[in-house]
Parts: structure tokens; sequence; C-alpha cells
């Protein structure tokens, strides 16, 4: 209420006053609370992140604890994990793979590497060897397994099945030679049955690549081409026992 002349009476100017302190005071309290609760979530976040950083780069729980290689058949599974240099107990995160890759791809049998982590505690390491082509005689006895380039891959005592003698000269390099990558070539596209018959194979031209097999048999295969096609054309001709095929042009088949 007014009084004369509409001046506000001092009780209710107190009371007004009053009202407008509280209010004033809620609002304030309210960002003081909602100020503190930013705060402490923002604290929390960092304590979760600072915990996260440690576990992966400081603690053991995720670090390398062991390093499985599989895919291998000429290399040693040891020279593989020797040339990786994983060091046990190194934060799982902190193996660059890309560097132990580059690492296990400098052995000779390797043709290539692939370096995975697998959480929580263990690296793969998947090897993809050079395959063995043709056999040659050892100087100190034995074979050297050579692949279709011509890089001796391993030594081995017997030949292995499947693996024909390629005479090779002493002393000649095989590296890029173009005799040497026809022979090659021409057996790795024999059929299983033929390819394990034949017991050598020789290339004085690329054009030229004569296998023997097993039970004296000579067969002039000539180059690389229509291998299926000069195939099904020995097939066909072997059960008439004759002692040389000659399928180097198919559709025209010579023996003797």
């Amino acid at each position: 209420m007014t009084g004369p002349g509409g001046v506000i009476r001092d009780g209710q100017a107190s009371r007004h006053d009053a009202a407008g302190d509280s209010a004033t005071s809620g609002v304030n309290g309210g960002k003081r609370r909602r100020a503190w609760r930013a705060a402490f979530f923002a604290l929390a976040a960092a304590g979760i992140g600072a915990a996260a950083v440690w576990v992966l780069f400081g603690s053991s729980l995720l670090a390398v604890r062991s390093v499985t290689v599989t895919g291998t058949h000429l290399v040693p599974a040891s020279d593989v994990l020797a040339a990786a240099a994983i060091q046990p107990g190194t934060p799982l995160i902190r193996v660059n793979t890309g560097r132990v890759t580059a690492r296990v791809d400098t052995i000779r049998q390797v043709r290539s590497a692939q370096v995975t982590r697998s959480w929580p505690n263990r690296v793969v390491i998947t090897v993809r060897e050079w395959t063995p082509a043709l056999a040659l005689t050892a100087p100190g006895g034995g074979y050297d397994l050579a692949d279709a380039a011509g890089v001796v891959l391993q030594w081995a005592a017997s030949r292995p099945a499947g693996l024909p003698l390629y005479p090779a000269v002493a002393g000649r390099s095989l590296r890029g030679d173009p005799d040497f990558a026809a022979a090659a070539a021409v057996v790795g596209d024999l059929p299983a049955w033929l390819r394990h018959a034949v017991q050598s194979v020789t290339a004085p031209r690329p054009d030229r690549v004569t296998l023997r097999l097993a039970d004296g048999t000579t067969v002039l295969w000539g180059g690389t081409d229509r291998a299926a096609a000069k195939a099904q054309e020995l097939t066909a001709v072997l059960p008439t026992h004759m002692r040389y095929y000659d399928v180097s042009a198919p559709g025209s088949v010579l023996t003797g």
C-alpha cells in the first residue's frame, strides 16, 4: 500500500528488498553449484585421461608378453623373432609395426611380412615366404633350393618331392637368368601329377625347356606358353610308352 502522495510505506519496502536479496542469493548459489559441478567433471575427465595414458604407455597391463610367428616353412621362427627384436614388457602401443615389418623383410626367404598388435598383450607376425622353384646341386653336397628368380633360399640334404633338379653351371649366377626363369615358370605351370614325375629340367634357351621324367622319358616342352594345352596332349600320348615326346607346338605332337 502507499501513503498519501503515493509513497511506499517502510514495511512494504523492507519486504520487497528482502525478497530481492533472497532471489539474488539463490541465483548466485545455483551458479556456484554449476561451477563446482563443471570443475568436478573436468577433474574426473582429466584423471581418467591420465589413467588411460598410464595404462597404455607406462603400465605392464598392456605390455608385450608374447610374440607369435605364423606362415614359416623355410625360415625358423627363432630367426623371425630375432629380426623383429621386440622386447618383452614393451607397452603394446609403443611397438612400431612398420619398423618391425621392415626388419623381418630383410630375411632372404621372406617375401613379405605383416605385423599386428593383438590386444591386450600379444604381437602377431604373419610371414609369407618365397617359394622354391627348382633344386640345384650344392658344391659341398646336398641341394640348394632356389626361387624363380634364381635366388637360393635354403640348403637341403635331399631333393624335396616335386622340386626338379636344374643342372646349373658351377660359378654361374642364376639371378635374372632367362633360361632358368623359363624352366622355373614351366615347372610351376605343370599339373601336380606331372611335376612330381619330373626328375630334372634343362633350358638351353627359354623356348627349349626340356623335362626328364623319373622313368627316363624325355619331354621337349618348349616355351612357357599354352601350358594347359601341352599338359593335356602329353597326358593323352604318355600311355604309348615312348621314350621321347615333343609337345612344344600343341596340335602336332612328335614322339620317338
